[in-house]
């Protein structure tokens, strides 16, 4: 098997693994507060129950409303093979596919609130509007770490820059940038899947909810679609914190998987661990939360400038 079938391989992998780190911070959550918790496969009974029902439409709902699941599925699934496994690469990589990535992430963005806005319910609008606020920083701090890896690395591609040059300079002076960087895609992981501390996932208060709120009128079919995009961006958000981690190590493929696989759960680990010591922030200070991340990715690209 060549290394490109052995990436697709490992990716496709990915898509049926994605729904188990819901399923290990849920658990983790459990026992932290002495509980047992669902069993670790319960997003995949959550989901597989979804998708028997049948879907029901508002009568004040368009074309937007019904095709968003499927653009934000869609999207979600090309992100994710643009990022690379730790030693194996990616699916689909070229010079600039860091503009493709964050532009699948904003549209599959705008594809959710445009559904919450189509839906006519001034709550969606608000969960709308909560969301539009955190992509108003998320998506530079995005962009920020993008620049930051482009001045350590000399590229442009995903691929490459989460490849031997990272690993390199993991071992210089520009190591404190890389780990601010590591730092910077925990912060945007919690916020870009609405986790504690700037989203409480399991609430149902209505002035706390900003993801949940925005698909209170999707049910069946397109819920678990829903369901499954968020497990796959979780999941895309650990695989760019995890290769970058374990850049710094490379070795024979079954090493590299083997750290791939435990950097995945320990990130589930550790959002669990943030959702179970840490309270919901108020909404004035989640800006604030995320300027941490922008200020990590611009302390980042100044340091690997200077050491270049």
């Amino acid at each position: 098997m060549n290394e490109m079938a052995q990436t697709l391989l490992i990716q496709l992998c990915g898509l049926v693994l994605a729904p188990l780190l819901i399923g290990i911070v849920n658990r983790g959550k459990a026992m932290a507060a002495g509980r047992n918790g669902p069993p670790v496969l319960q997003p995949y009974f959550d989901m597989a129950k979804m998708a028997r029902k049948g879907a029901t439409y508002s009568v004040t709902t368009g074309w937007i409303f019904r095709a968003a699941p499927s653009v934000i599925l869609g999207t979600t699934l090309v992100a994710m093979l643009i990022v690379p496994v730790s030693g194996f690469g990616a699916s689909l990589s070229f010079a600039g596919d860091i503009f493709l990535f964050t532009g699948l992430m904003a549209l599959a963005r705008f594809a959710m609130i445009a559904a919450a806005m189509d839906t006519g319910s001034a709550f969606e609008g608000m969960g709308a509007a909560r969301e539009m606020m955190i992509s108003a920083i998320a998506e530079p701090a995005l962009l920020l770490i993008w620049v930051a890896l482009a001045i350590t690395t000399g590229e442009t591609s995903i691929q490459r820059m989460l490849g031997a040059d990272l690993g390199t300079a993991w071992q210089t002076a520009a190591g404190p940038a890389v780990a601010m960087l590591t730092a910077a895609w925990f912060l945007l992981l919690l916020a870009e899947n609405n986790r504690m501390p700037v989203d409480d996932p399991t609430t149902h208060l209505e002035l706390t909810m900003v993801h949940e709120v925005m698909i209170l009128d999707h049910s069946g079919p397109d819920l678990a679609y829903l369901t499954y995009a968020s497990a796959l961006k979780i999941w895309v958000f650990a695989a760019l914190m995890v290769s970058t981690v374990t850049a710094m190590v490379t070795g024979p493929a079954w090493v590299d998987l083997l750290l791939f696989g435990g950097g995945m759960v320990l990130v589930a680990l550790l959002v669990a661990a943030a959702e179970s010591t840490m309270a919901r922030l108020r909404m004035v200070r989640v800006p604030q939360l995320l300027m941490l991340a922008v200020a990590l990715g611009t302390m980042s690209g100044v340091i690997a400038l200077g050491v270049r």
